[in-house]
């Protein structure tokens, strides 16, 4: 009879706040710009959360999307895809109950994404942009 109490389980069962802690941490200490957390829990949306940073080089940003998708494997948080890295100006890092945003300052101003989602997704730390 197999032992179904000690078989592993495929991804980290960590809480979204616990992850969204992890990471975020982890692109703040490589100098991601801007750090903006957007819970989206119980809005019916795609994900449970969006991080939105910015990044000051197309190479700093594929290096933090390289970097988010190394993390999710080492602490086996699920990870599903990647958009837009090798034109390094808006990369999306799908880690499925959290969506990373990784933007060039123009692209970021251009598209307004903390604004987007308005007051229903409740930014969490946002202070006001200069």
């Amino acid at each position: 009879m197999q032992n179904l109490i000690s078989t592993p389980k495929k991804y980290s069962e960590l809480p979204t706040a616990e992850k969204m802690a992890v990471i975020k941490a982890w692109l703040e200490e490589h100098k991601a710009v801007d750090v903006v957390e957007i819970d989206l829990a119980g809005q019916g949306a795609f994900t449970d959360a969006l991080l939105v940073v910015s990044a000051t080089s197309v190479r700093h940003a594929q290096s933090l999307a390289d970097g988010v998708s190394a993390l999710c494997h080492e602490q086996n948080f699920e990870y599903l895809r990647m958009e837009g890295y090798n034109t390094g100006q808006w990369i999306l890092v799908d880690c499925n109950d959290i969506v990373v945003n990784i933007f060039q300052q123009s692209v970021r101003d251009l598209y307004q994404l903390e604004n987007l989602w308005g007051a229903a997704a409740a930014a969490l730390n946002k202070e006001p942009r200069a």
